[in-house]
């Protein structure tokens, strides 16, 4: 399975909860479309409501969210990311920038990607919106993406802000052992 996402916003290096989550929000509707595409519509029967929703693989309840990831350890998958990062910074910049240095910008974007662990990775008095109820999620945990690749560029439009970028992230979802229950998801 093979998707894109896009991230418009503030990207910065050791993002804190509130910043992670917001990454996680602006992502959300994206990943909520994609889950009413095929092959995903396959499953909704393992969502919440669903008639197999007691033995989902997907449903991550934490401080009264219900994370459901996409990628997941369970169905032996792993996401392959390719990201386009543009910024307002000019070439050479980057890493001495207010922005913050590559990896911490990169280590933001991809602990917003994944269900956070525990309630101390949520904003403090969080709470799911109508619209985030379920709340969709890339990964379940970051370590099972087996490629990353990060291609940097000049925002050419006016940004607001030196943090502001865009993100384009090509990502592929693969499975790492063939079973009839998944194996349409890393097609």
């Amino acid at each position: 399975m093979e998707f894109r996402l896009v991230y418009r916003g503030k990207l910065k290096g050791n993002g804190n909860v509130d910043e992670k989550h917001r990454i996680r929000q602006a992502l959300h509707p994206q990943l909520a479309t994609l889950w009413k595409q095929k092959p995903l519509t396959d499953y909704h029967d393992l969502l919440p409501g669903g008639k197999n929703e007691n033995r989902s693989p997907f449903l991550r309840p934490l401080g009264g969210f219900t994370f459901i990831p996409l990628v997941v350890s369970v169905a032996d998958l792993i996401a392959e990311i390719d990201i386009t990062f543009l910024r307002p910074e000019a070439p050479g910049s980057f890493v001495s920038s207010g922005g913050g240095d590559i990896d911490n910008r990169i280590k933001t974007l991809l602990d917003a990607l994944r269900v956070p662990q525990n309630a101390t990775e949520l904003p403090r008095d969080a709470a799911p919106s109508e619209t985030e109820n379920p709340f969709f999620c890339l990964l379940e945990d970051d370590c099972l993406i087996t490629h990353l690749s990060v291609t940097t560029d000049r925002l050419l439009e006016t940004a607001q802000h030196q943090l502001d970028v865009i993100l384009m992230l090509h990502v592929r979802v693969k499975v790492t052992r063939a079973t009839a229950d998944y194996f349409a998801l890393g097609m």
